[in-house]
């Protein structure tokens, strides 16, 4: 199977209405992309434990888990020593014992973890899980390389979803100044006084209001601006 082109995962980034669409679709395309792979997993640490982010249809239900719940397994160790595991035979495997004997019984043979550069993230790492002894012996190189383009996708992604949720705050912001700035404008010429005089006032009578100073100051543009509309007499 050919790898993936070069703009494939940006490609995804772009049609991905979320990091967790995203990731879902960076596994599936983990299968294709490795032969050998039956199915693949991401494994990232979030608030102290470790958990999986996204898994590919066919991923054993508990394969993860159990590694996480032992604190043990090559997800755990690739994603915690930031080296890559690999377990060609599960049935010969002396490392992790109880996690290889939970994994045969789920039909995989073969594990492959590679840890991910993860921005913000300590422990990350893309899990691959062959049904054959020596599945993924020939496809290391594969997965190294996928495994790089994924965590430089993860990443892009991250990026962009904190800059769109970034906007709004940055659009509060600059209508907050706006509106104190206004505020300030209106008691420099009704009181004559000067702009930091001006917005000491407004500040304390906020804080003797306990009302938000972006309230306060809202209030008083949107009184000033009636009183110039209505109509003499």
């Amino acid at each position: 199977m050919s790898p993936q082109t070069p703009d494939t995962l940006e490609m995804a980034i772009v049609r991905s209405s979320g990091l967790d669409t995203l990731l879902r679709d960076l596994t599936e395309r983990a299968v294709r992309a490795v032969p050998g792979a039956a199915a693949c997993s991401i494994t990232v640490r979030r608030a102290d434990r470790l958990l999986t982010l996204a898994g590919s249809p066919g991923l054993p239900s508990g394969l993860d888990q159990r590694q996480y719940e032992n604190g043990s397994g090559p997800c755990v160790q690739a994603a915690r020593t930031g080296v890559e595991q690999y377990a060609p035979d599960l049935a010969a495997e002396t490392r992790w014992p109880r996690y290889a004997a939970y994994a045969l019984t789920a039909g995989v043979h073969c594990v492959l973890a590679l840890p991910l550069a993860v921005e913000g993230e300590r422990d990350a790492a893309l899990n691959f899980y062959g049904l054959e002894v020596g599945a993924l012996g020939e496809s290391r190189a594969a997965a190294r390389a996928f495994a790089d383009r994924t965590a430089d996708a993860i990443n892009l992604a991250l990026r962009v979803e904190h800059e769109r949720k970034s906007v709004p705050d940055v659009r509060t912001a600059l209508l907050s100044r706006s509106v104190i700035d206004q505020a300030i404008g209106i008691l420099m010429a009704e009181e004559r006084i000067n702009a930091s005089t001006a917005l000491e006032r407004l500040r304390r009578v906020s804080q003797n209001a306990n009302i938000k100073l972006r309230d306060l100051c809202a209030e008083l543009v949107t009184r000033t601006t009636s009183e110039d509309r209505r109509p003499p007499g």
